[in-house]
């Protein structure tokens, strides 16, 4: 038997078991910069034995439905509080593995160069879910453009404003439609990922944005059943890595930060 041979089949052997062998790891996000960032440590996990399989999805619904049901195992689109919001309101038992980064959340106009431009009566958008739409209101009266009942309350709505000095008119609407209304409305309050796939850039663009202290941290979430799986923790240690903290910083300028 020619020697040479032999080690060549029994490396294409040992190469397809391991590919045979690779586990699956099935993952729904948002495009920006989420299913970008889970792109890059793709072939890092790889390595790893686990072949990631990202689901773009474009809402802020479905990804964690998909979850609840077991039909993806993670996802990584949303904060905290609105995986608070969403679990108690849907009797989900979804849970954070870990926090990656932070969105700035930000103030956008195409009308305006300036907050101090804004007129009175002018109609601000802000989305209407109830930790986004909270989170919108706390950066308006950070601002100095409104105050709250309670200063803060993460899930406060228009109804918990106890003084609006320009009469500002407040529309909630769908988050994912913010960017596509931006010239209908005088100010809109939009989800950093939102802002960057509709080519805005929120580090200049933004009138007003939060700053690197923001407590919404964007997660990994998994299952509860499910948080522990060797899988989801290769994940969980990838998107925490030296690598990915460098990448952030470069491919999003600011306008995404690590958390780690």
């Amino acid at each position: 038997m020619n020697f040479k041979k032999t080690l060549v089949a029994v490396a294409a052997i040992a190469t397809f078991s391991s590919a045979a062998l690779a586990e699956k790891l099935s993952v729904a996000a948002t495009p920006v910069p989420h299913a970008e960032i889970l792109e890059f440590v793709k072939p890092k996990l790889a390595e790893q034995g686990v072949e990631l399989d990202v689901k773009v999805f474009t809402d802020y619904v479905q990804p964690n439905v998909q979850v609840d049901q077991k039909r993806m195992d993670a996802n990584f689109f949303q904060h905290q509080p609105y995986l608070d919001e969403f679990n108690d309101g849907r009797g989900t038992n979804l849970v954070s593995v870990v926090g990656v980064h932070v969105e700035p959340f930000g103030a956008y106009s195409s009308r305006i160069d300036s907050l101090e431009a804004l007129e009175d009566g002018a109609t601000v958008a802000i989305p209407n879910d109830p930790t986004n739409g909270g989170r919108a209101l706390l950066l308006l009266q950070k601002a100095g453009l409104i105050t709250l009942k309670d200063g803060s309350k993460i899930t406060a709505t228009p109804r918990d404003i106890a003084d609006n000095p320009k009469d500002l008119e407040f529309k909630e609407l769908e988050a994912a439609t913010l960017p596509r209304i931006l010239n209908q409305v005088d100010l809109a309050l939009i989800n950093t990922n939102y802002a960057l796939e509709a080519g805005l850039n929120p580090t200049e663009d933004a009138l007003v944005i939060e700053g690197a202290e923001s407590p919404y941290v964007n997660i990994l979430v998994a299952h509860e059943s499910r948080a522990n799986d060797e899988a989801i923790q290769k994940l969980a240690k990838v998107l925490t890595t030296d690598d990915v903290k460098a990448f952030i910083k470069k491919q999003y300028e600011g306008a995404v930060v690590p958390a780690f």
